[in-house]
């Protein structure tokens, strides 16, 4: 094993080392149960009913075996002696590659871009919902929301480290609970009015799109349960971490099963293979009455809204990591005047940028499943099994070693077919697809 790393800025601040493992689970569940639950319904119409929950549960399983193996890699290197803080690290350690440090860095830049992007973009949306249920005819646009909504991201943003969330984090997973109970329920009582859409749960006519859109669908589970930020999420923890994540991975999973489960079945239920790629669209179509009392789409719209900004500052926590290693000066406090100006300029920055591209590229279902297929498989289907076989060293005879290697074949496969299927609906969506546009595509 490697000498440890040198401590920098990023490491001692950002990812400081001060949490319980209850902190991590809430961290964790805040990468997790967001409201891409909303998008659950969308992937069961490509899949069905028993594909369906198939999916839904396989990816579960194999998400929570993944995450312990990663866990159980990283306390090894901590037992070694070498306690890493960041995935590229412990990667770049375990396979012995400088390539693969590169390549994490840009699937993990990828995936925070995008999601901090989609927290701002959906925060946007939801804040433009609960205006015009107040003000049905009032002027203001979505670019405006999510301008409104970027303001609060950067002043959010200068929470200064990963452990300061945990708070936050906490009425995050209320709120998951909370907006998910009002969104079963109005999926419920939408699919037994008078104005509910027929129950069709009927697949794509042709074999060749039934297949596409199966792939589409196991891309956005994928990126449901992934988050890619395991191991920056077990640096939070005080050290020694042994025996903790699995505890965190405990209390999220619990809110997963609770959460997942109760909105795909509620929301395939009432809308079948007319599900929206967001089901709170369904709830309020375009044209005639809102499928559910208003008051309680509102209120898990606020709900939603107020999740997200924790959601994307779990997710901004890479780059910020990133900037004080390179701006900070570890020397000095973390509130010194040297350390603070950097930190609020460059935050500032790359919250704006993202609400920017926000404004500019309101497409949010398709992109979910290109970043669920290309980003999250690999760092959370691929990669934990293989550094463990290399970590552990299990027999090629033995049982482990052989489930590692099918999932990580199955799920470079899959992340390739959905990646292309997800691509193929990205295209064909395009004629949809409009700059600056005032209501979210996709």
């Amino acid at each position: 094993m490697a000498e440890p790393l040198k401590e920098d800025a990023g490491t001692v601040f950002v990812l400081e080392s001060k949490g319980k493992w209850w902190h991590a689970g809430f961290h964790l569940t805040t990468a997790i149960v967001g409201p891409t639950i909303l998008t659950l319904p969308f992937a069961f119409r490509g899949l069905g009913w028993v594909l369906g929950f198939f999916c839904l549960t396989a990816m579960g399983v194999v998400t929570f075996y993944s995450y312990y193996l990663m866990s159980r890699v990283l306390e090894h290197c901590e037992r070694s002696g070498s306690r890493y803080f960041r995935f590229r690290d412990v990667a770049a350690n375990v396979l012995g590659s400088g390539w693969i440090f590169y390549f994490v860095i840009f699937i993990q830049t990828m995936i925070n871009v995008g999601i901090s992007i989609g927290t701002i973009l959906f925060a946007g949306e939801c804040l433009q919902i609960i205006y015009s249920n107040v003000s049905p005819h009032g002027s203001l646009k979505l670019y405006q929301f999510i301008a409104m909504v970027t303001v609060v991201m950067m002043v959010l943003a200068q929470l200064p480290t990963f452990h300061s969330l945990r708070h936050l984090n906490l009425i995050a997973l209320l709120l998951s609970l909370a907006y998910t109970v009002l969104l079963v329920g109005a999926c419920i009582y939408a699919g037994l009015s008078k104005n509910a859409p027929p129950k069709d749960y009927s697949l794509e006519s042709k074999d060749s799109a039934r297949v596409f859109s199966a792939f589409t669908a196991i891309s956005i589970i994928a990126s449901i349960y992934g988050n890619g930020i395991l191991p920056e999420i077990q640096a939070t923890l005080a050290p020694p971490a042994t025996g903790k994540m699995v505890k965190g991975l405990a209390l999220c999973y619990s809110v997963i099963f609770v959460t997942f489960y109760s909105a795909a079945i509620s929301g395939y239920w009432a809308f079948g293979s007319s599900s929206n790629s967001i089901v709170l669209m369904n709830l309020l179509p375009d044209e005639g009455p809102a499928l559910a009392p208003t008051w309680v789409i509102g209120l898990a719209a606020v709900f939603i809204l107020l999740q997200l900004f924790a959601i994307g500052q779990v997710y901004s926590q890479v780059a910020y990591e990133v900037m004080e290693t390179k701006s900070a000066d570890v020397k000095q406090g973390l509130f010194s005047k040297r350390n603070l100006i950097p930190r609020i300029i460059l935050r500032s920055i790359y919250m704006s940028v993202c609400g920017f591209m926000a404004a500019m590229l309101p497409f949010f279902g398709d992109i979910n499943a290109i970043v669920g297929a290309v980003g999250f498989i690999p760092l959370d289907f691929i990669l934990p099994m293989l550094m463990y076989n290399i970590t552990y060293k299990p027999s090629k005879t033995s049982i482990i070693y052989w489930v590692n290697m099918v999932i990580m074949v199955v799920f470079t496969g899959t992340g390739m077919l959905g990646a292309f299927s997800s691509i193929r609906k990205l295209v064909l969506d395009a004629d949809h697809f409009k700059l600056f546009s005032d209501t979210v595509a996709g």
